[in-house]
């Protein structure tokens, strides 16, 4: 189609870089497969975290691997801006020299 997209992403594998180099090889192709990627490319950001993580707890069970990792995606799509993050991996985006808080990380402390 004529809509111009940009994709970015950022892991920090935990206990090893299985899980984050397993993301960052998956993740964007799960997202550019998903059903809702034209329609609803913030859905089709959530459902792909969620299904790489399935793919990738499926991976590490039957090759008993023991990493994780936190990962955040920026998609733009148009002028449209969408962000999606799992753990304490955090967004900033500067606008006009100035900071804007996109989101509010995961912390234990946090409720």
């Amino acid at each position: 189609d004529d809509v111009d997209r940009a994709y970015f992403a950022v892991f920090d594998g935990h206990g090893g870089v299985d899980a984050a180099d397993y993301s960052a090889t998956h993740l964007h192709v799960n997202v550019g497969l998903h059903k809702e990627f034209v329609k609803n490319p913030a859905e089709a950001l959530k459902c792909s975290f969620q299904k790489t993580d399935e793919m990738f707890l499926f991976k590490a069970k039957r090759e008993k691997l023991r990493s994780g990792t936190t990962g955040v995606s920026a998609l733009i799509v148009g002028s449209k801006l969408h962000i999606a993050w799992l753990g304490d991996s955090q967004v900033m985006l500067v606008q006009q020299g100035k900071a804007v808080t996109l989101m509010e990380p995961h912390k234990p402390e946090r409720e």
